[in-house]
């Protein structure tokens, strides 16, 4: 996949885990049980082997993509944009938690691949709290960051394939011009809102690395 301008900023997944946790070289915590739960218990799904999304407004390429009043941007960067939209609470929680919402205000740019809340309850809720644990702050590191690719990527520049995120592995992209776009196994339900330091894809589910 061809990245837009901007996109061969180089992120270290591994600095940014130490940064935010002050771990230097510790192992991560033992996985927490949300990932013996399904449907987030099963093997990495193979590209083309996704589920078929349903509809998508995706945005063709040179056209302005139309948005609810709650998705204006105003200039606000990646986290001011989460914060001030009521859909992202518990990905905005899970951002201060893991100690990445200075690294999410940077320069950039970013593609955030943004679960919603909805997206979040759907995990076991006892392992989500045990998620937030300090404890556990490196592997929430780990899954947050593997939602986020370098680089500022609109809808227009999606291709299908692999494309490396900021954590360090790759996701699946599948684009379907009739049917929208599947990240892994979440699918895009509101694709280029745009921030002052790149855009954010939302998704509706939350994704895992595949060494989790």
């Amino acid at each position: 996949m061809s990245l837009p301008s901007g996109a061969n900023e180089v992120v270290n997944p591994v600095q940014i885990a130490q940064q935010s946790s002050g771990a230097g070289g510790r192992s991560l915590n033992p996985s927490p049980s949300i990932f013996n739960e399904p449907p987030y218990n099963r093997s990495r799904t193979a590209p083309g082997e996704a589920t078929p999304p349903s509809s998508l407004p995706t945005t063709p390429p040179g056209t302005t993509p139309s948005y609810p009043p709650s998705s204006t941007t105003g200039g606000k960067d990646l986290v001011s944009l989460t914060q001030s939209n009521s859909q992202f609470k518990k990905l905005t929680q899970a951002l201060k938690a893991a100690g990445l919402t200075a690294t999410l205000k940077g320069k950039g740019p970013f593609t955030l691949f943004a679960p919603t809340d909805a997206a979040f309850n759907e995990l076991p809720q006892d392992a989500l709290a045990e998620l937030f644990k300090p404890e556990n702050k490196e592997v929430l590191v780990k899954i947050l960051t593997y939602h986020v690719v370098p680089g500022e990527v609109l809808s227009s520049n999606l291709k299908s394939g692999e494309v490396k995120t900021v954590e360090g592995s790759p996701i699946n992209v599948k684009v379907d011009p009739k049917n929208g776009v599947m990240v892994d196994d979440a699918k895009v339900i509101q694709a280029d809102i745009k921030a002052s330091n790149g855009v954010i894809h939302v998704i509706n589910k939350v994704i895992l690395p595949p060494n989790l």
